[in-house]
């Protein structure tokens, strides 16, 4: 098999990200109102909002979503490649959009060779999902974050920002 050049893995890597730039400016407004939000059926589109892990600047992304029991599970087959994983990884608080409303979150990241996770706090089918399904998901190369909604009470002040 042909292997790439540096020159050329690099155009690659910077076509792929001038793509998906392009594409979540264009999706993200509709995306932050509402639109094909998760409802009658449990899984749509989201926008989540991470810190940057190097930069501490705040990104924002539409990605697809699916809430169960009250957490929203996301995830992403780039593996680390996805900048936001490596973000939700450095900074676990989140902001996210459902529904057209905004949202404070802690994301619990799930990927192959991470330590076990607490899950004992979640609701429990989200438990179940993060603790039956999504180990044998990580082995092939998927990575996920199961985010539970944080109330003010939780140690958040009502608006404000991760």
């Amino acid at each position: 098999m042909h292997e790439m050049s540096d020159a050329t893995t690099r155009w690659a890597g910077d076509l792929e990200a001038a793509f998906f730039r392009s594409l979540n400016a264009l999706v993200g407004p509709a995306v932050r109102a509402g639109c094909a939000a998760p409802g009658l059926f449990p899984t749509g589109m989201v926008v989540l909002e991470t810190t940057g892990a190097t930069t501490g600047r705040r990104t924002s992304l539409p990605l697809m979503g699916t809430v169960l029991d009250g957490c929203l599970f996301v995830g992403t087959a780039r593996g680390d490649r996805s900048q936001w994983f490596r973000n939700l990884r450095t900074e676990p608080r989140v902001r996210y959009w459902l529904a057209g409303r905004g949202r404070q979150g802690t994301a619990l990241v799930f990927a192959a060779g991470m330590p076990a996770r607490a899950t004992q706090r979640l609701p429990p089918l989200a438990r179940a999902v993060t603790e039956d399904l999504l180990p044998a998901a990580t082995v092939c190369g998927w990575q996920f974050a199961d985010i539970s909604p944080v109330r003010a009470a939780d140690g958040w002040a009502a608006g404000a920002a991760p």
